[in-house]
């Protein structure tokens, strides 16, 4: 790994929270990602399974933790199980956790090789009477792959037919919602890299650069600064391209009198960022071009107000709705009159602003929570909203991450360059 390591006390306190909320007599079982091939000889590069870092700190492939507080035997409340290394996978794969530096890393102190997971599950699950079993519950995701952890629910029905199995990811949405004062300062740091990628975009950029030029300098910031690299693949999209909500080609020319919109963030110890900013080739927006920029703005400050402990998502996204509408009103593209005759179920301001306002952020970009629950302290949410106008050829998009505490929310962007005059000024200082 590239990031700096983290102390075990974070993945203590998170297995202890865990705990808690299981049934008497459980026994939870996490698995890691897969490994999964790319072409050739080459796979794809690892990821870890999110709630297992989180209950562990493990980088790790073929990885398995077992968590049994009730269990008979005090050796086995707790155990990792780990790929052995050897000399071969030494030479040719480099780090791999031993024992003793696992035990540093996640603070579990019974750590056994993958090998010996079979016997050792045989001795101990005859006693339990529950069994947490973990997969993919994400709302948005829509994978059909027979990952790990179906593959593993099917050998553990069919081996172990007559306990009780539940659901863990109840629980880790319950638990990964708010984040605690260590996960905080992990997305702040990806939130930091990403700054200074974006102010070293801010001094690259120029007419004719290639939006792909673009990306490079971001990737060049992050590596540099020990980020794995990018939480998600970026969007730089220039002209027309900004319509594109997804857009990934990264391909294109950045034009003269053209904007570019940039959504992007760094991944720092499987913690992520999330950032957008939008700005013009030239280094000056246009008068319209800023017209719209600052209508962005606008609903971005006062949809951060919005963002307190307590208030329903319903609520927050109709509220931010009417600040929409109100814009594109004063920006001579709904009328009056059109936003009164408009079917409440479909509202005008859809064509202009298509997505929603915020997500969970956190191990996933699109992190892992109850979004039919009022928002609370400790959630960290995105802030992002846009205006699309093809007709025009360009779309603005703003983002920032916004802690939520009991006190009002904080912005972990709040030192990233927002403002259009400053954005300008730092384009047109010469380094």
């Amino acid at each position: 790994m590239k990031y700096q390591d983290i102390e075990n006390r974070l993945f203590v306190e998170n297995r202890i929270k865990f705990r808690k909320l299981l049934k008497n007599n459980s026994l939870a079982i996490f698995q890691s990602n897969d490994e999964f091939p790319k072409s050739g000889d080459q796979d794809f590069p690892f990821k870890q399974n999110a709630d297992l870092f989180y209950l562990s700190g493990i980088d790790q492939e073929r990885t398995i933790l077992l968590i049994y507080p009730d269990c008979p035997n005090p050796l086995y409340q707790e155990v990792l199980f780990l790929r052995q290394t050897n000399e071969h996978i030494k030479v040719w794969e480099g780090h791999k956790y031993t024992k003793l530096m696992a035990q540093e890393a996640s603070g579990i102190q019974n750590v056994q090789w993958l090998e010996d997971f079979d016997g050792i599950l045989n001795s101990i699950i005859q006693y339990s009477e529950h069994i947490y079993l973990n997969i993919n519950e994400n709302v948005t995701s829509t994978y059909s792959i027979a990952d790990r952890n179906i593959r593993f629910i099917e050998q553990m029905r069919t081996k172990y037919p007559l306990h009780h199995y539940e659901r863990a990811a109840p629980l880790m949405r319950q638990l990964r919602d708010c984040k605690s004062p260590e996960e905080i300062k992990l997305i702040q740091k990806a939130c930091d890299i990403t700054k200074d990628a974006f102010i070293r975009v801010l001094r690259f950029t120029r007419p004719e650069v290639a939006e792909y030029e673009i990306e490079a300098e971001i990737i060049h910031e992050f590596i540099r600064q020990r980020a794995t690299g990018h939480a998600y693949p970026p969007i730089i999209a220039s002209g027309v391209n900004a319509n594109i909500l997804h857009y990934s080609s990264n391909n294109q020319a950045c034009k003269e009198g053209d904007l570019i919109l940039m959504d992007f963030g760094a991944e720092y110890a499987n913690y992520n960022a999330d950032l957008s900013r939008t700005i013009p080739v030239n280094g000056r927006f246009s008068t319209r071009q800023k017209e719209v920029y600052n209508a962005v703005l606008s609903i971005m400050k006062e949809a951060k107000k919005l963002m307190l402990p307590g208030t329903s998502v319903k609520d927050y996204n109709l509220r931010v709705g009417e600040i929409v509408t109100e814009q594109l009103i004063r920006l001579g593209l709904l009328t009056t009159d059109q936003v009164k005759q408009q079917t409440p179920a479909f509202p005008l301001y859809r064509k202009y602003f298509m997505h929603g306002i915020s997500h969970h952020l956190g191990l996933d970009v699109h992190d892992f929570a109850n979004r039919y629950t009022p928002f609370s302290e400790g959630n960290v949410l995105t802030c992002e909203p846009g205006i699309y106008i093809p007709e025009e050829g360009f779309g603005i998009r703003l983002e920032n991450d916004i802690l939520l505490t009991e006190n009002g929310n904080i912005d972990l962007m709040a030192t990233v360059p927002i403002e259009a005059e400053e954005i300008e000024e730092i384009m047109n200082t010469k380094a």
